[in-house]
């Protein structure tokens, strides 16, 4: 959180206009699809073998139900989520990467926890024209 400050401050006393993304990712581990992660983790990262079936393995399985008013439905399995608070948990965002280059590749900074980002910027005052708040615009959509 300091060097964040310290990199929002210092432009900022420069005279620099900066921008600052808080993004909350928590609902990100309930859209991880298993299959798309594991094809990711097996060509981005290298990941096979018995390592991608141990993981495989930790994924496949998980069911959840709906409770309300005291009714429970059945229990259905999912095909997309990874447990929060497990010890696998944050490694899997790995398959956030794609987002983090991006964002990189943008010229912007981050710093990413387990379920949340904060993506800032800066520029001069002068620099600012409709096209780059285009540019912004589309990499927030």
């Amino acid at each position: 959180m300091t060097k964040m400050f310290s990199d929002i401050l210092n432009p900022l006393a420069g005279g620099n206009i900066v921008v600052l993304a808080l993004l909350d990712l928590s609902a990100a581990f309930d859209t991880v699809d298993h299959s798309i992660l594991l094809h990711c983790l097996l060509v981005s990262y290298s990941i096979s073998g018995i390592a991608l079936d141990w993981i495989s393995s930790y994924l496949t399985g998980q069911q959840q139900c709906a409770v309300h008013s005291g009714s429970q439905s059945s229990f259905d399995n999912t095909a997309f989520r990874v447990r929060q608070g497990s010890v696998l948990g944050p490694l899997l965002l790995l398959y956030m990467v794609d987002l983090v280059l991006t964002i990189q590749k943008h010229g912007l900074y981050l710093h990413l926890f387990t379920d949340d980002m904060q993506v800032y910027g800066w520029c001069w005052p002068n620099e600012i024209t409709f096209t780059s708040l285009l540019d912004v615009t589309r990499l927030c959509a």
